[in-house]
């Protein structure tokens, strides 16, 4: 099943009059990706009558908004410093309305390993193994194969690692001096089956699945060049699998939503092992990729919300919590 959104036209110029800075590029790892999704959020902003602030962010990004003084910002920053509460401690000290998740949930969702703790607890299942230091898992197995070994704060498939079975040895590459993904490297075992994938957004009443995506990789292996490369997967949407399980990865996602106090949308990526119907929840992003080949619009267009509107609908989030009381 998915979530039928409202499906009316929107009124002309939904945000005429408006100022919306939006923050794109920045200096993680995955620059190239968000000078993706940041333009096409952006050229949609202008599409709804907003005035639009283009912002590369650097060191000196809170004098660059406080300068511009915005009505509200529009995050669309992924990895490390734009999704992790780093970016989102500057806004909240200026004090400016601003999209997806406070400073907190940001913080704990990219953290892979704190977040796993937080989701086990609130009886979700996720999968086991843990953190090593990256010279130890370059070094020798640190578990047997096979094993996913990958950074435990990044995104986009950077750094991923899948070490078979029968590997003749371990990922050498964590050790490269070129690393820039942290000393610590999360392992966890290979859960074989399926690549899902659920976009959710806040509600009044509650966090909403939009729908169930199965992702095939034309490469075998979703990683970077699959994910945004045209051509590089296979998007089946919604995913041919039972209605059961469906519904329960929709639920799934919705509750880590709500047990990692995430706001806006954000995507569950989970593992499905169709053989023993196992369904796992590997990490959840909250501030997924808006690019032309990315998830969630492709599960809102689907619900209802082609990608104008959903632009528009996550500003008007944005600019709800804040008159409710705050971001964080």
């Amino acid at each position: 099943m998915t979530h039928t959104l409202d499906p009316a036209p929107l009124d002309p110029a939904p945000l005429a009059g408006r100022h919306v800075a939006v923050l794109l590029g920045g200096p993680s790892p995955e620059r190239e990706v968000s000078l993706v999704s940041g333009e096409a959020c952006a050229a949609a902003l202008e599409r709804l009558g907003a005035k639009v602030s283009r912002v590369d962010p650097g060191r000196d990004v809170a004098q660059v908004l406080a300068a511009l003084a915005p009505d509200l910002v529009f995050n669309a920053l992924h990895g490390a410093w734009g999704e992790d509460g780093c970016v989102q401690g500057v806004l909240e000290t200026l004090r400016l309305p601003y999209t997806h998740s406070g400073v907190l949930a940001s913080a704990l969702a990219m953290d892979k390993a704190r977040a796993k703790a937080v989701l086990a607890a609130g009886g979700l299942a996720v999968p086991g193994g843990g953190l090593f230091d990256r010279h130890d898992v370059a070094r020798d197995h640190v578990m047997q194969p096979p094993y996913v070994a990958k950074p435990n704060a990044g995104g986009s498939s950077l750094g991923v690692f899948i070490v078979r079975q029968g590997a003749n040895g371990p990922p050498r590459e964590v050790a490269a001096p070129d690393w820039a993904f942290g000393e610590e490297v999360l392992v966890e075992p290979y859960i074989p089956g399926l690549e899902l994938s659920v976009a959710t957004l806040s509600g009044t009443t509650g966090p909403r699945a939009l729908g169930v995506t199965e992702i095939r990789s034309s490469t075998g292996f979703y990683d970077y060049a699959a994910k945004y490369a045209e051509g590089g997967s296979i998007h089946l949407n919604p995913a041919p699998i039972p209605d059961a399980a469906r519904d329960r990865a929709m639920r799934m996602a919705e509750r880590a939503h709500t047990l990692l106090g995430c706001q806006g949308v954000t995507r569950s990526d989970f593992r499905y092992d169709d053989i023993n119907d196992l369904l796992v929840l590997l990490e959840v992003n909250t501030q997924p990729g808006m690019t032309p080949t990315s998830l969630v619009p492709e599960q809102a267009d689907l619900a209802g919300f082609a990608f104008d509107r959903l632009v528009f609908w996550i500003v008007e989030d944005a600019y709800a919590r804040c008159h409710a009381g705050g971001t964080a």
